[in-house]
């Protein structure tokens, strides 16, 4: 009788590395997993990157409005009283 990589090759479902969350995945399964895993996270970790420049941009324009508003009220409040 050979090893257990013979009978796993015979029988791929017995594998456990070939059940993914209690779903047969095939023989491959487990990896292709595993890949699409690591790319999903890429991305989830580039949208918040790209999320994280865009809150720091608003929050600039954000206060860039408020400076100015502040200008705005103090000059015509300035101009009013004089």
């Amino acid at each position: 009788m050979g090893d257990c990589s013979d009978f796993f090759e015979d029988v791929p479902e017995e594998n456990p590395a070939n059940w993914i969350d209690g779903v047969y995945a095939g023989p491959n399964g487990a990896q292709l997993h595993r890949d699409h895993q690591t790319r999903v996270d890429a991305a989830r970790s580039k949208v918040a990157a790209d999320q994280a420049r865009l809150d720091s941009a608003i929050s600039k324009i954000i206060a860039a409005g408020i400076d100015t508003r502040k200008t705005q009220e103090s000059q015509y409040l300035t101009s009013n009283w004089l």
